[in-house]
């Protein structure tokens, strides 16, 4: 007995798949149609949309992107990349940034290029071969190998949670070094004389480090004491420095760290301790994840909007991708000092 395949049912043998002829057959409508409710929804009245919508649901058809994309030199894709997909501080931009892009019909592809861009080269040149309609990149491209190639391939790019007088195109972040030298500040002004700074390993929390040291100096403090950890950083991580710093230190009085996981783990030692935060040993965290704000005590930290950042980042790449001219390439958003019980 031969098996008739229908297009409600399967993919046809030889052809390769469900096709957009069948899904037309099925809603009753020209191929085209389909194609224009598919890709240019407006120009389609709702109850063809429905038809198209309820035989693709039936045929379970996915429509060829690549050739869509060869037909209008554009993919509607974009590329991000990460450091870490395990770290959560880029994740409020990551969920703004797909957001905003789906709602303009643009999807996400997400890349991790590890904190010590390792594999940002080899990222960077699988993207731009797969032409994408925008990059963004977690931070500032500091290879200029990925530099030569980003600006070559004329693909729109936003670097974001940084800042540099030279963009490869378009940025939005804030600085990293006033985030430091806002912390020690603060610092000061509570009272606290003998700093210790927890920091991981990466390329912006040493900017933050080194913009706190700057500005203690500028207070008339002396050294600071600082323990390096590997990125990502964890409450484990911090648990361990803070032993280490009170080992060669007692009289430490304030710690600052480059996350609220690290600041998680110094509190969580110090009580361990028995020691009183803050009147023992204040600490401030950096991200004001959303744990920091329920912690006990709890966490002072410095708040960075990872929404605004993306749906930004969103907005730079639509704008370039449909042709719409961008005035301001560099947007500054800056940060908040959330004053909590922890310091």
């Amino acid at each position: 007995m031969t098996q008739q395949n229908t297009p409600g049912r399967s993919a046809r043998r030889g052809s390769g798949g469900i096709t957009l002829s069948d899904v037309s057959k099925l809603a009753g409508v020209s191929a085209i149609t389909v194609s224009r409710a598919l890709n240019t929804p407006d120009l389609v009245s709702p109850e063809t949309r429905e038809k198209v919508r309820l035989a693709v649901e039936r045929t379970g058809y996915v429509p060829n992107l690549l050739a869509g994309g060869l037909a209008s030199n554009r993919s509607r894709l974009v590329a991000a990349l990460v450091p870490t997909i395990a770290g959560p501080v880029f994740l409020e931009t990551i969920q703004a940034l797909t957001e905003a892009l789906a709602d303009k019909g643009y999807q996400l592809m997400l890349g991790q290029s590890g904190y010590n861009n390792s594999r940002e080269d080899a990222l960077i040149d699988a993207i731009v071969g797969r032409r994408p309609d925008g990059i963004v990149l977690t931070g500032i491209m500091r290879s200029a190998e990925g530099r030569r190639r980003l600006l070559a391939s004329g693909i729109p790019v936003v670097e974001t949670w940084d800042l540099t007088p030279t963009p490869v195109d378009m940025l939005v972040g804030f600085s990293h070094e006033k985030a430091g030298v806002a912390t020690a500040q603060f610092l000061h002004r509570k009272g606290y004389r003998r700093p210790a700074i927890v920091t991981g390993d990466d390329h912006r929390a040493n900017l933050r480090r080194g913009g706190f040291e700057q500005a203690w100096r500028a207070l008339g403090g002396g050294a600071v004491p600082v323990h390096a950890v590997p990125a990502p950083t964890t409450l484990g991580s911090g648990r361990a420095a803070l032993s280490e710093l009170l080992a060669a230190d007692p009289a430490t009085d304030v710690v600052a760290c480059s996350s609220d996981a690290l600041a998680h783990g110094v509190i969580t030692e110090a009580q361990a301790r028995g020691l009183r935060v803050p009147q023992d040993v204040g600490v401030i965290g950096f991200g004001d994840l959303a744990f920091a704000r329920h912690a006990h005590p709890a966490i002072t930290t410095v708040r960075i909007d990872g929404t605004a950042i993306g749906r930004q980042a969103a907005r730079f790449i639509v704008d370039r991708a449909e042709g719409r001219p961008v005035e301001h390439k560099v947007l500054d958003l800056g940060f908040s000092l959330i004053e909590r019980q922890s310091a």
